[in-house]
């Protein structure tokens, strides 16, 4: 499992009108069953992508396609992680 962090390079008017391409880019990505969670940083200084990909290579791969990337908007740190622990009773990302 991947944890990536997205650093904004680029005023956040700049990242807003990427906003949109990005928003396509991650529902490609729970599309392809690749991505769990996505999110803004708080405050509005990145954002957080965690991610299920089997290699970081494919991490990267996928990464490539963000236009956050692509238009040279965020710095992608990727730190993968092994989740070993975890509590059985928690129900992720309930309904609003």
């Amino acid at each position: 499992m991947f944890v990536v962090l997205l650093h904004y390079k680029q005023p956040v008017e700049k990242i807003e009108q990427a906003l949109e391409a990005h928003c396509r880019f991650l529902e490609d990505g729970f599309a392809k069953k690749k991505f769990i969670a996505a999110g803004r940083k708080k405050p509005r200084t990145g954002g957080v992508i965690l991610c299920q990909p089997d290699t970081q290579q494919e991490v990267e791969t996928l990464l490539a396609n963000d236009p956050f990337q692509t238009q040279n908007l965020a710095d992608y740190e990727i730190i993968e992680f092994e989740a070993n622990c975890y509590n059985n009773d928690w129900q992720p990302f309930p309904k609003a």
